[in-house]
C-alpha cells in the first residue's frame, strides 16, 4: 500500500468530493419539488393527466441510468442548432448541467412512485375526517394528505437519496471530476488502482453514512407524535 499517493491525492479528491455533493444536493432538491406534483397527478382519474405522468416515470425507471446521461448529454449534440435557436445550447452543452439534469429526472420519477404509494396509504378515516371539518383539494392534501405521506415514505425516500449520491459517480464517464473521476484519472497516471478506488471508497462510505445520520435525525422528528402516545400509554404490561 502507497501511503504516500494517498495522502498526495487528498487535495483533489476532496474537490471531486466537493461536486459529489453538490451534484447529489441539486438533484435531490429539484427532484423532489418535481416528484409531489408528479405524485399527486399520477392518482388523478382523467386518463389525459396521468397518463403522460405514468410515461415519463415508465421511462426513467425502466431505463439505465447511464443510457439516460448519454442520451441527455451525447443526443443533445445532434439538436444542437435547434437548442441553440431557442437559448439551451449553453446549458446542454455543459456536462454538469447535463449530469445534474439526468440525475434530477430519473430522482423525480422514483420519488413520484414512492410518494403515490404512500399518498395512497394514507387512512381514509383521517382524509374522511378532514373532509368533514370542511377541507378539501390543495388544503386537504398540505395540510393532511401530504404531511401523512411524507412519514410513510420517508424510509423509502432515504434509500432513494442513498442511491442518488452512489450513482452520482456515473457523471464521471462525461467527464465531470467528481471522487470517481478524479481517482480514475490520477489511478490511470500513477497506475495505484488499488489506493485511489479504495479510498474513494471510502470517502463514499462517509457521505454515505453521514447522510443516513441526518436523514435518521429527521425520521425522529417526524415520528415524535407516535413516541408521545407511546409514552402516554405507560410501560408494557408483562
Amino acid at each position: 500500500m502507497d501511503w504516500q499517493i494517498i495522502i498526495d491525492s487528498l487535495p483533489e479528491l476532496m474537490d471531486g468530493m466537493w461536486l459529489t455533493i453538490q451534484i447529489t444536493a441539486l438533484s435531490v432538491i429539484i427532484g423532489l419539488a418535481i416528484a409531489v406534483p408528479l405524485s399527486i397527478l399520477r392518482l388523478h382519474p382523467n386518463p389525459a393527466i396521468w397518463t403522460p405522468v405514468y410515461a415519463f416515470i415508465f421511462f426513467f425507471r425502466g431505463t439505465p441510468l447511464l443510457v439516460q446521461l448519454f442520451l441527455i448529454y451525447y443526443g443533445s449534440g445532434q439538436f444542437s442548432g435547434e437548442l441553440r435557436s431557442v437559448g439551451l445550447w449553453t446549458f446542454f452543452r455543459e456536462a454538469y448541467f447535463c449530469g445534474v439534469l439526468t440525475l434530477t429526472l430519473n430522482t423525480a420519477a422514483y420519488t413520484a412512485e414512492i410518494l403515490r404509494g404512500a399518498i395512497q396509504g394514507v387512512p381514509k378515516g383521517e382524509v374522511e375526517a378532514a373532509r368533514a371539518c370542511g377541507m378539501s383539494g390543495p388544503l386537504l392534501y398540505r395540510r393532511i394528505i401530504m404531511p401523512k405521506a411524507f412519514r410513510l415514505a420517508w424510509p423509502a425516500y432515504t434509500n432513494e437519496v442513498i442511491f442518488l449520491l452512489q450513482a452520482t459517480s456515473l457523471v464521471s464517464v462525461i467527464t465531470l471530476m467528481d471522487i470517481t473521476g478524479v481517482a480514475s484519472k490520477i489511478a490511470a497516471s500513477s497506475f495505484a488502482f488499488y489506493e485511489l478506488y479504495l479510498t474513494a471508497a471510502a470517502l463514499y462510505l462517509a457521505l454515505v453514512y453521514g447522510l443516513l445520520a441526518v436523514f435518521k435525525r429527521i425520521e425522529y422528528r417526524l415520528s415524535g407524535h407516535l413516541r408521545a402516545a407511546r409514552d402516554s400509554q405507560g410501560p408494557a404490561l408483562r
